[in-house]
């Protein structure tokens, strides 16, 4: 399978158990891997026969600065469900949400999880 990297995209979200992150808002980082066959848009070279990658970003921009979820496993989740809705091309999407600064003691980059999700159509 074909595969398109979003990388490193930055949000700003409201995310967390704590009042404070749900307060105070912090940055968060998301990875992409959208999986589909490219090989018509290789061959037409015409948008229509791949995805938008504006829409992706926009679509994913929008969860990640909406509705404050407890755990960023929640927001993976709902970034898969609605991309996999959205894109009637894509066959399955790895998405990674990376969490630079939760209130954990201790040196470290940042916390994340990645879920690994198929169209089921």
């Amino acid at each position: 399978m074909d595969k398109i990297y979003l990388n490193k995209l930055e949000f700003y979200g409201y995310h967390g158990l704590f009042p404070e992150e749900n307060k105070l808002g912090q940055r968060f980082y998301v990875d992409l891997v959208l999986e589909l066959s490219l090989q018509k848009a290789g061959k037409t070279d015409d948008m229509v026969d791949s995805i938008n990658y504006g829409t992706v970003f926009q679509l994913t921009k929008e969860i990640v600065e909406g509705q404050p979820k407890n755990l960023i496993e929640a927001v993976a989740d709902e970034i898969a469900t609605q991309l996999l809705s959205a894109f009637e091309k894509l066959f399955a999407c790895t998405v990674k949400v990376y969490k630079p600064d939760p209130p954990i003691a201790g040196h470290y980059k940042s916390v994340a999880v990645e879920i690994y999700r198929e169209n089921s159509k």
